[in-house]
Order: C-alpha cells, then structure tokens, then sequence
C-alpha cells in the first residue's frame, strides 16, 4: 500500500506500506545534519516541482522527523527509519546540531553506519528495484545495498566541486600535504594551475586525517572511501558559471566513468515561491528589515550556522565591531546564555529563534552577509547577489571562502582562518569595507555579486545549464535502468 502525501511510513519491522517502486521511483537518503539535509530536501522539491512523474521518497529518522516533513512538498512520501542505538551516544540524539559536546562526533558516525540493516530491509520490502538512490557521502552502506539490490547509487557531498576536488587531492596525498610548503601558496595537485592554496586555508578536519588510529578517519576511510568513488554518479548542488573549471578535477577521482551533475543552486531551481508558512519568520526578521527599506543595502546580516560554536570572547568582538561600523545589522545568534557587552542600540538586532534566511538576504534593505561561508550559505548569498564577508570556521568552509573572495569575487575575508580571535577593530574595517558600495573594493564585489545572481537565475531557468543537468541525469538514470531489466 502506498503512502499518500508525505505522510511518513515506520519501516522498523520491514513491514509496513510498501511504496510502489519502477523506474520513476526515486530515493533520497540525507546524512543526519541540518547542512546535509537541506540542499537533498530541496532537491526533493526540485523533482517534486519540475519532474512531476517521479515518485519520491525520502528516508529519515524519528528525531528529524517533524523538520523533513516541514520541507517537503506534500507529493513526497516521508520514510523513518529507527535510529541505532549506541552508547554513549544519548537516545534521540539523531543529527549533528543536537550532539551535547563535540567528543561524541566519532561515535555518531558509527550510529549512522549501524543504519545499514534497517535500510536493506527497507530496499528488501519494494516490490521493484527503484531507479536510484541518491544519498549523502557519509551513508557509504547505502553503495553497497543498493548495489545488491541493482540499483544505481548517486552520492551527494554537499560541497562545489571546487572544495570537493581539493579535499579528494588533499586526501590523496596524506600525510604530508602542506607540510613543505610552510606558509607559501602551493598548487593543489589535479586543478587548474590558477588555483592555490595555502596551509592554513587547508581544512581543519585534515589536521587528524595523518592519524589512522584517529576514529574518524578510521570512518572515512573504511566506511565511506570505496563506497563514494565506485557511485555511478556525482549529484552537486552548484552551477556551471561558477563551478566548471573544476568538474573534471572532481570526475578524476571516480570509477567507471562516474560524472558530475551540476544542478544547482537548488533553492532557485525548485522555483521562485516564498519559504514554507511552518518556516516563515517567527522573530519578526523581514518586518525589521521593512522598517529600513528606505535606505537600501544598508543592513548587515550576520550569522555562523548551525554547527560552528563561537567563543563568547569572539561574540563580544564581533559585537563592538558591528556596533563600531555605524551600520544596522541583523544577527543571527546560536548561543543562548551569551548576551551583548555593548548596547546595540535601535539598529542592532540579535535573533536566537529561526531567522528565514532566504529571504532576509533576498531583502532589499540587506547590503551585505557575515557568513561562515557554509556551501549552502555561500549558494543562498550568490543567488541573492549580496556580498560576502567570509568568517570561515570549521569543515571545508576555507576552501568555500577562497571560491567565493578570490575565485567568483564577491566577497573579502576576515582573519587568517586560525583559532585567534578577531578583534572588533577589524571587524570594524572589513564591515566597512563589505558595506562601502561608494569604494573601488565595495564597487567590484557588487558587480560581481549581481553578476553571481544572474548568473544563478540563468542556470535554473528554462534551457538553463542546471535544468538541462537534471533532465539529463534523470534520462541517463532511465536509459540504464531499461537496460539493466532487459538483461
């Protein structure tokens, strides 16, 4: 029996409502983390939308739950199932943000592998293989049940192709990467010769990867490697305009002729509609913003993500700073124990609550955005056509930064990207230097911000090298799977 809308089926057991399977049922399986999620649920939406013969179904646990359902269009079905248990991981703890302390990130990671029996069964109870599963780098088990099962398996990273090329060179060449290069830029081995990078914009997560006994290493190397290079393809939510000089380097890495499918930015691409009403603006963020529409651009927006933690040293800095830049700012604040040293008076806003981040940067008041530079943040910004400050934190976000300042040219850094904290003075400078539209600096950002947005616009339209991707990726997948049944 089917389910109807994205009414979610319990398949703990391995018996309960059998979606109808064929070579229009699509899966998508996201890792557990609000980053991870969010770009495979608006692909969902992106099929769901532009793809209306697809049958999809998404795959989650209890815990996310209400958050996948809140994202998804109703035509696509919602499938739990039960997350392992594993101490000392505490019981509904079941994506990245909720983990109570950093320590506990290994031992998610082999919570998650444990995901593996749960998932065969629910691939056992289809009545037909589907066409595809598309699933997060980190669930490396899905390859191989679906491959059991003669299903294709199409991984998704969450990243560009150009941090994605980066970390696959980086990682190839372990455990000496950076080393002999000291402080000095070096080329990046397999990318184009204009691309270079220095130690410290290598990111931080390869710090350990030298370690083999380190466990998280250990979980990428044997639980994810094989697995995400033998994928018949590369789902990457980016575009052309922005991301092609480095498809190849990425392609490089993979078996069998695996290729990269740009379809990207997919918020864009799943159509120009407002945010859901179960994710509006709770805060009252765009009626704040609407009270200072009359100067436009003039707001920053600031904020770090869901994971990045911030010391309250570096909170208070960036207060002052923000305070001493003379310009309204809206900031999106994680911490709910810190609070500002400094009056923030009329123009300062900090919001602890959901902040609809699409549409404050799609704001007309808003001139510019303070980011971490997660990919999905740095995607959201560059369809906006707003200029970036790049705060780069954690992850990949340096390689994210150096794409989105030195590659398409919208954005400046702040800091060197180490643990120092920023002092509010240079807060103060590079917000100026963000806000300042009269300056030459402020001026070539713009231009290439607008160019970024039109750019993104024109990839996910009709005849758009993003859309024409997607058409091209579902027709491949059908092509292979007729011939798979005929065999």
């Amino acid at each position: 029996m089917a389910a109807s809308g994205n009414h979610a089926v319990n398949v703990a057991a391995g018996n309960g409502d059998r979606p109808e399977a064929a070579r229009d049922h699509v899966i998508i399986f996201p890792f557990m983390a609000k980053g991870h999620m969010l770009p495979l649920l608006h692909f969902a939406t992106v099929l769901s939308v532009h793809h209306k013969s697809l049958r999809v179904t998404v795959l989650t646990t209890p815990a996310s739950l209400a958050f996948v359902r809140s994202r998804l269009s109703d035509s696509a079905h919602l499938v739990q199932l039960p997350f392992p248990s594993l101490p000392p991981l505490p019981a509904g703890v079941e994506s990245t943000d909720a983990l109570p302390c950093p320590s506990l990130y290994p031992t998610f990671l082999r919570a998650t592998a444990l995901l593996r029996e749960p998932f065969a069964r629910f691939m056992a109870s289809l009545p037909s293989p589907p066409l595809v599963v598309v699933s997060d780098f980190f669930l490396g088990f899905t390859h191989g049940v679906a491959a059991d099962a003669g299903v294709r398996r199409v991984v998704f990273h969450g990243m560009s192709c150009f941090s994605t090329a980066i970390c696959k060179s980086l990682f190839a060449n372990l455990p000496s990467v950076g080393v002999e290069h000291g402080g000095a830029a070096f080329h990046v081995s397999g990318m184009p010769e204009h691309v270079t990078i220095t130690a410290a914009e290598i990111p931080s997560t390869f710090e350990k990867m030298g370690d083999l006994d380190d466990p998280v290493t250990q979980f990428l190397i044997n639980d994810v490697g094989l697995s995400d290079v033998r994928s018949w393809g590369i789902l990457v939510n980016s575009f052309v305009a922005i991301d092609d000089d480095y498809v190849a380097p990425v392609e490089s890495f993979y078996e069998h002729g695996a290729r990269a499918w740009l379809v990207g930015p997919l918020l864009p691409l799943a159509g120009d509609t407002p945010e859901p009403d179960k994710e509006n603006d709770p805060e009252g963020c765009l009626a704040w913003l609407d009270e200072r529409a009359a100067r436009p651009a003039a707001v920053v927006y600031v904020s770090f993500g869901t994971q990045a933690h911030v010391a309250d040293e570096q909170l208070d800095e960036l207060a002052h700073g923000l305070v001493r830049s003379g310009h309204p700012f809206l900031w999106a604040v994680r911490s709910d124990k810190w609070s500002p040293p400094v009056d923030l008076g009329p123009d300062g806003r900090v919001v602890r609550g959901w902040v609809p981040q699409r549409g404050v940067l799609a704001h007309e008041a808003v001139g510019g955005f303070v980011s971490h530079c997660g990919w999905n943040s740095a995607l959201e910004s560059l369809a906006a056509g707003k200029p970036v400050l790049a705060w780069p934190m954690i992850a990949e976000q340096q390689l994210n930064a150096k794409h989105v300042v030195d590659m398409v040219g919208t954005g400046v850094r702040v800091g060197s990207g180490g643990a120092a904290v920023v002092g509010r003075a240079e807060v103060e400078e590079k917000v100026r230097t963000l806000m300042d539209a009269g300056g030459e600096a402020g001026q070539r950002m713009r231009a290439r911000a607008a160019w970024a947005r039109q750019a993104a616009r024109s990839a996910v339209g009709d005849g758009g090298t993003s859309r024409v991707a997607l058409q091209k990726l579902i027709e491949e997948l059908q092509k292979s799977y007729e011939v798979a049944v005929r065999r």
